[in-house]
Order: C-alpha cells, then sequence, then structure tokens
C-alpha cells in the first residue's frame, strides 16, 4: 500500500463525500468542513454514500496524493454516519482498507517487566 505506516495520525470523515472531488476539493473541504490543514501530513479518510468506496488524502512532504479504493464484493465497515471526524490508528486503516472489521483491532499493551528477586 502507499500509505505511511506507523506512527501516522488518521481522521476518517464521518459523512460521505461527493466522490467526483479530486484531491484539490478533498483538501478545501478538509479546510473548510473539517477545520484542519491537509498540508499537515495527517491522512484523510473520505467516504461514498455507497459503502464499497473510499478515498485517502495526505501530504507526503513534497505533494498532495490521492489513494482510490473500490471493493469488488463487499463494501468497507464504515462508523455509523455523524456529523465530525473520527481518529483511527494505522493498524485500524489498514483493517478498514483491507474490508475487514476495524473496529476489532486493538493496540497490544506492553507490560512492565517484573522485577526478580
Amino acid at each position: 500500500m502507499i500509505i505511511p505506516s506507523g506512527a501516522v495520525r488518521v481522521l476518517v470523515a464521518t459523512q460521505p463525500v461527493d466522490f467526483r472531488k479530486g484531491m484539490d476539493g478533498l483538501a478545501a473541504l478538509v479546510r473548510e468542513s473539517l477545520g484542519a490543514d491537509p498540508y499537515s501530513g495527517v491522512v484523510y479518510v473520505f467516504r461514498a454514500r455507497r459503502a464499497d468506496r473510499v478515498k485517502l488524502l495526505l501530504w507526503d512532504g513534497t505533494g498532495l496524493v490521492l489513494v482510490a479504493k473500490r471493493l469488488e464484493k463487499s463494501s468497507f465497515r464504515w462508523p455509523r454516519i455523524s456529523d465530525g471526524v473520527m481518529r483511527l490508528s494505522s493498524s485500524q486503516l489498514s483493517a478498514l482498507l483491507e474490508g475487514l472489521d476495524w473496529t476489532r483491532v486493538r493496540a497490544v499493551r506492553m507490560q512492565a517487566p517484573q522485577a526478580t528477586l
């Protein structure tokens, strides 16, 4: 996949958007509707009305990147439609893009080593 991995912020616009928009239209939507900076390095995720399509917009340091994906035989699992945005981890984003149930992806908590006597 083209998107960065690791410690990256991922914000999902929960309202469906017009999928005729390209990178400039989505960047304007990030600025105006989400009140955020599309050139900040955050990955912005947009959904279509039909749950089978997704677009990602991100700044890679040299330019805007627009990634689009359509699932052929299933649909993406989306959060309930509401106003605003929600945050995903990079692991949850990977699961979403694979068409998996991203709500089941949890971070592994590291335990402190036990002292031995």
